[in-house]
């Protein structure tokens, strides 16, 4: 095949994970490719990794943000670990074939109908699959590549492309890497294409897209309406009341044919109808939660890349990426598309999330490597691939894209993971609380069902009514006992939470915070403890240098400084550097222009400098001050030796350039450390003076420069010194060098002794609100802590002008090096104080949120860099900055703020406490109808003659329908106030049903009950109802139940002992439709319902009644929050320890009893499932996964009964358990795909863990 050299070594390649299957026939095209045209360039020149123009680098050319020239670094060799891909380092390779041979079940990815592009997306996916040299050699390198896919390495796509004329052969291409000359030789243009920006043509990359397709996984469908029906019905106490209705209707239609009569029927449909309705409800709220859901993953998977195209840097949606793209790689990129190192320095990527490797990996350029497989110097430590799904930890440069979507490594591998998140931790609770009440109402069911059974049983020998009206009635003991279990499980309460979660990330997301983690929004809300940074959240963002300082004394400012140093009177900025002498400006110039990662750019269409704020405002006083003129230009001229890119460890960044003949080493950082390792000082800097002087730095001149960076500090201003070191050769003798690199020089090593140039401050205003938010959170009850890169003084100062530190308080200030040396005890001994911590690293915010969280505390995070990630992730809410944040920071983060601002962490704290309200405002609504149903079903029912409760079963559907799926509704919508704010955060320890809770349960239960009671026991008497008057005592009974539900619901809209019920309620639109749709849908029952719910219609005066026997609710719940919550605690505490001692000694009983029952059902149901497991599963799972499934549904059936310390109640036996809330097992959304993707496939074969009970 072409392109094969057979003069070059064999190096055998592992070929244990290739295929045997024949390779496909190579595409045979006829007609090249044409590319950008190339001009010459000056091979002296070299390119700054982050400048968008050029400088040489030992004679390579790299890449520019620009994308006109590039670079072969001469530090892109091995990664720094062994353990590759590779599993012999001295290796043949592959012939063509099969280097390109196609992977079972893949071979559909190999032929393409018409493909204009000499390879398949099948071909190109043998490069990662896995990493493979081979398959790099036999697609040709990146000339192959380049030639092949149609593109350029140097101005990548054109904008302009749409339809490819004609094709190019797999030979074209391949042969191509021969025919090219040397990497370093070949012509580049030496400026950037300048391309207009365009709008996106409907039909670009026409042909590409059909090829290769864009960067999008296919999405995972919604469930249709019928599959959201047919879950919401897939229940079996619906399934067996089901049966039972259809039963009862087949005998009332009989009843009916013999009778002569048209009534016996009604209940039947009634009821089938009422299930009918209760599952298209519940079926429409998950539809609508669940595309809620989907607008959310949606807009938290978008985000912008930067790209090549046309030979200009641009922005693109991760999306729109395609094969042929040029990417560039900058420190904390997620990567997001597989592909070919093009050029680049010192780029390594953490690869752990895509292969499980956890070494960082150096990256090779492509072409280095195929220059060293032609002349056999390769080994298989050269990686010149970038995996979809790493992330870049450091260096700079771009890469060509060859797999996007399904067709990248990462993105098969998250298509097998693709799944529902997990359960949030209250769901898990609430799960737990719905089986637990579940029991209790089951029991309560099976119990009347044999009490009504025995009662039934033993009228029958004197019952000499027809068999079918002796069954009618049997089936309706059956019929009332299943409905009670349908209202006494409270699967409303998961849905609960779900709706509240939708509706607050959905309105969190207008308010500019994006949720990626639904376990966040409700974790944020007791949030007890916030660690910040300063820069971008606390404060602006927008930096200006207003004062600074040459050598020792020679000060300037601008007329918005605070400077007021006594020694000497400020200059202007303007007098100052007008008498620079030329030589020193030049230095300051180049001190501020080539030892920066900034670069020029446009926003909005007016020109500026793009990158760090604190290098634009520097570059910006370069340019306004020190005679810059084009950014671009000013590096071009000079050739640079090494970059020392910035280090949060020691707060500075450094250039090596090729200076008169010597070499100029170039540091500028924090000012005090910078002040540290200066020997020399700058002096007679006036150009009247001549030629500025270098002298040793006396302890005089030392104690003026650090005097004069506190006084900056203490004005808040951040301090960057500014150091240079000259050498007469590089590597300086003696120095360390690199390991991986000669030529570099281990920067710590020279790190000393080096000459001071001066000290600027920069002004960083806080943000407007920030004091505001930082107050209220200290008022909630949320302690604000800062962390931050700034010296200690300047730190000190920006938290007492936000308020996190008041002079009057004994607040902590502390530095990050001598925190990380305390130990455990010491640090918690500090904590409760500590409010600043100065010139911290990551690291140090990593120590601080352990010892916090150790502490109990609830911990929320913000950070914006790489290395926050560990302490993001650490976090139980880790806040990211949508602006200035990395990807691999959002990534670990679980809330984005999409404005950087500090004041969108109090929205989420707002939204989070509304959630947990909402759930607890729900809780205590749905509990307090179980317990007055459940008991006024089986009271009245035992009490009855004919063994019929005074709530019929379609009565009790529509009460299940209102407190289950519309109360959930109402009550998971009231968006948050400022009073919110008012109280401290719960405890992680505090019950899910707190006391007060449990009073107005308890309270508005006996009252229900004591009216309902009286109504219906005493009713009779009181209205002096004759007895065919029954019915309408029954529908007085049902419509005051009702009502009292309604007004209750209102009564619930406040959690605390405050009387105003109604506040807010104005803003509630979805409490207001739904209490109409209750209050509308009762008075059509009461009116139209007859036979259907066995009621009649009510006059006047029975309307009276009802509705003046419900509404003392809202009067009674005033004189329930009046009632003293010790009291109740004493009496409630009392009760529920009585009711401890009687239950447990019969649930161990009843355990005994059923328990050998409960198992030979539990083993022909895992029986019955692992059957059929294995005959509707493509892979079944191995035995040790059954066997790990199995044990685990023998360990939750075999749970001693404890007592639940979320709700103080002793948990129910198996046996007494309901249908369960299921949990689903599906693999965190932060865990290692690659680790759980093997387990993740069987997990999908399994059925979901149930949870049987509290433990």
């Amino acid at each position: 095949m072409a392109g094969q050299n057979p003069s070059a070594p064999k190096i055998t390649l592992d070929t244990s994970n290739l295929s045997e299957h024949n390779t496909t026939s190579s595409h045979r095209r006829g007609l090249s490719m044409s590319t950008p045209p190339q001009t010459a360039v000056d091979e002296s020149s070299y390119l700054s990794p982050t400048s968008p123009s050029k400088h040489t680098f030992d004679g390579s050319t790299l890449n520019s943000h620009d994308g006109a020239t590039r670079l072969r670094s001469n530090s892109g060799i091995s990664a720094t670990s062994s353990a590759t891909a590779y599993s012999k380092s001295s290796l043949d390779y592959e012939s063509p074939d099969d280097a390109l041979r196609p992977d079972k079940g893949n071979e559909k990815d190999f032929v393409v109908q018409n493909n204009p592009f000499a390879f398949s997306p099948g071909q190109l996916n043998k490069l990662l699959n896995p990493k493979s040299l081979s398959a790099y050699k036999a697609l040709g390198g990146l000339k192959g590549l380049e030639k092949g896919l149609r593109t350029s390495l140097t101005a990548g796509l054109s904008v302009d492309e749409n339809r490819l004329d004609g094709s190019i052969s797999f030979e074209e291409a391949t042969a191509a890497a021969d025919n090219s000359k040397a990497f370093a030789d070949i012509p580049l243009s030496s400026e950037p294409a300048k391309s207009e920006q365009r709008e996106a043509k409907s039909n670009q990359f026409d042909d590409r897209l059909r090829v290769f397709k864009d960067n999008r996984l296919p999405e995972r469908k919604p469930d249709g309406i019928l599959t959201l029906i047919w879950r919401a019905y897939n229940d079996k106490i619906l399934i067996l009341l089901t049966i039972a209705a259809v039963v009862s209707l087949a005998l009332g239609i009989y009843e009916t044919v013999d009778a002569g009569t048209g009534v016996e029927w009604v209940e039947g449909v009634a009821i089938c109808v009422a299930i009918t309705i209760v599952v298209t409800v519940g079926a429409a709220n998950d539809w609508q939660k669940e595309r809620q859901f989907v607008k959310l993953s949606k807009r938290k998977d978008d985000r912008e890349v930067k790209v090549i195209r046309s030979g200009k840097s641009v922005q693109i949606s991760v999306h729109d990426i395609t094969v042929g793209d040029v990417l560039h790689l900058e420190p904390g990129d997620a990567i997001p598309a597989d592909g070919v190192f093009i050029s680049g320095h010192g780029v390594k990527c953490d690869e752990s999330s895509a292969t499980g490797e956890s070494d960082m990996m150096k990256k090779t350029p492509g072409e280095e490597v195929w220059q060293r497989i032609q002349d056999g110097t390769a080994t298989a430590k050269l990686d010149p691939f970038i995996i979809s799904g790493a992330k870049v930890l450091e260096g700079v440069g771009t890469y060509l894209v060859t797999s996007v979507g399904t067709n990248s490594s990462y993105g098969k591998i998250l298509m097998s993971l693709q799944a529902n998140n997990d359960p949030t931790p209250l769901q898990v609770k609430l799960g737990k609380l719905a089986n637990w009440i579940g029991g209790l109402g089951s029991s309560a069911a099976v119990l009347l069902f044999f009490v009504l059974l025995i009662k039934f049983l033993t009228n029958l020998s004197s019952d000499d009514r027809p068999g079918a009206v002796k069954a009618q009635e049997f089936l309706d003991i059956l019929i009332v006992a299943i409905t009670v279990i349908v209202v006494a499980v409270p699967e409303g309460l998961p849905l609960a939470v779900t709706l509240a979660l939708a509706f607050a990330t959905t309105r969190m997301l207008k308010e500019n915070n994006l949720v990626r983690v639904l376990r966040a929004c409700e974790t944020m809300g007791n949030a007890t403890t916030i660690c910040s940074d300063k820069t971008g959240t606390l404060t602006q963002n927008k930096m200006t240098v207003v004062a600074g300082t040459l050598g020792s004394d020679q000060q300037f400012a601008s007329t918005a400084s605070n400077s007021n140093n006594e020694k000497s009177s400020p200059a202007s900025f303007a007098n100052m550097f007008s008498k620079l002498g030329a030589e020193l400006k030049e230095l300051l110039r180049l001190s501020i222009t080539l030892n920066s990662t900034a670069f020029e750019g446009e926003e909005k269409g007016v020109p500026t400098f793009i990158g760090s704020k604190t290098e634009v405002a520097m570059l910006t006083l370069a340019k306004e001050q020190l005679g810059l003129e084009h950014l671009a230009t000013e590096r071009s001229n000079y050739k640079i030796k090494q970059l020392i890119p910035f280090d949060s460890g020691r707060k500075c960044m450094g250039i090596v350039i090729k200076h008169n003949g010597g070499y100029r080493l170039l540091v500028k950082g924090a000012a005090e450390i910078m002040a540290s390792k200066a020997a020399h000082t700058v002096s007679s800097i006036y150009a009247q003076d001549g030629p500025y002087q270098v002298v040793d730095m006396t302890a005089e001149e030392k104690e003026a420069i650090a005097a004069t960076i506190d006084d900056y500090a203490q004005h808040s201003l951040r301090t960057i010194g500014m150091l240079y070191k000259d050498f007469p050769q590089w590597p300086p003798a003696g120095a360390k060098t690199l390991e991986e690199d000669p030529k570099s020089v281990v920067f710590d090593d020279i790190f000393h002794d080096l000459t001071w140039l001066g000290v600027v401050g920069i002004h960083d205003p806080l943000r407007e609100g920030v004091v505001e938010a930082v107050a209220q959170c200290q008022h909630s009850g949320v302690v604000v802590r800062m962390v931050t890169g700034d010296n200690l003084t300047t730190a000190r100062s920006i938290a007492i002008d936000c308020g996190i530190l008041h002079p009057d308080e004994a607040g902590i200030v502390m530095e990050g090096p001598k925190f990380r040396q305390l130990s455990d005890e010491e640090m918690d001994a500090i904590l409760p104080k500590l409010r600043v911590l100065a010139r911290s690293s990551p690291e140090d915010k990593r120590i601080l949120v352990s010892r916090l969280k150790h502490l109990g505390e609830t911990v929320a995070v913000t950070g914006d860099g790489t290395n926050d990630g560990p302490a993001l992730k650490m976090a139980d809410v880790g806040f990211s900055m949508g602006i200035a944040g990395t990807e691999v920071a959002k990534e670990a983060s679980s809330i984005i703020l999409l404005d950087d601002n500090f004041s969108s962490t109090i929205t989420a704290l707002m939204w989070g406490r509304a959630v947990n309200d909402a759930v607890k405002k729900f809780l205590q609504f749905q509990i307090t109808v179980n317990i007055t149903a459940v008991i006024l079903t089986f009271v009245s029912a035992v009490a009855s003659d004919s063994n019929h409760s005074v709530l019929t079963a379609v009565q009790l559907l529509w009460v299940n329908l209102i407190m289950d799926t519309l109360a959930a509704l109402a009550l998971a919508t009231d968006a948050p106030t400022k009073k919110i704010l008012d109280r401290p955060p719960q405890p992680k320890s505090q019950p899910l049903i707190t006391i007060n809770m449990w009073k107005m349960i308890t309270g508005q239960a006996v009252y229900q009950l004591v009216v309902t009671f009286v109504l219906y026991f005493a009713g009779m008497s009181i209205f002096s109802y004759e007895m065919h008057q029954r019915i309408e005592l029954n529908t007085i009974v049902f419509n005051s139940f009702v009502w009292m539900q309604i007004f209750n619901e209102f009564n619930n809209r406040r959690l605390d002992n405050k009387f105003n019920i109604f506040e807010g309620i104005h803003r509630n639109f979805w409490f207001i439709g739904i209490n109409c749709i209750m209050v509308g849908g009762q008075i059509m029952i009461i009116f139209v319902g007859g036979q259907a719910f066995s009621i009649t219609r009510l006059n006047g005066v029975q309307w009276a009644i009802s509705l003046l026997t419900a509404l003392p609710c809202l009067l009674w719940g005033v004189l329930v929050r009046c009632f003293p919550d010790a009291w109740f605690a004493v009496v409630f505490n009392g009760a529920v320890g009585a009711m401890t001692v009687v239950l447990r000694p019969i649930s161990k009983v009843l355990h005994i009893i059923f328990h050998p029952v409960a198992q030979v059902f539990r083993a022909i149901s895992r029986f019955t499932k692992r059957t059929v497991r294995k005959m509707t599963s493509k892979k079944p799972s191995s035995e040790g996964a059954e066997q790990s499934v199995d044990d685990e549904e023998y360990l939750t059936e075999n749970k001693a009964t404890t007592v639940d310390q979320e709700t103080g109640m002793p948990s129910m036996p198996t046996f007494m358990s309901t249908e369960p809330v299921k949990v689903s097992p599906n693999v965190d959304d932060k865990v290692n795909p690659i680790v759980n993707a093997n387990h993740a496939r069987h997990v999908s074969d399994v059925p979901s863990l149930s949870v049987t009970g509290p433990s």
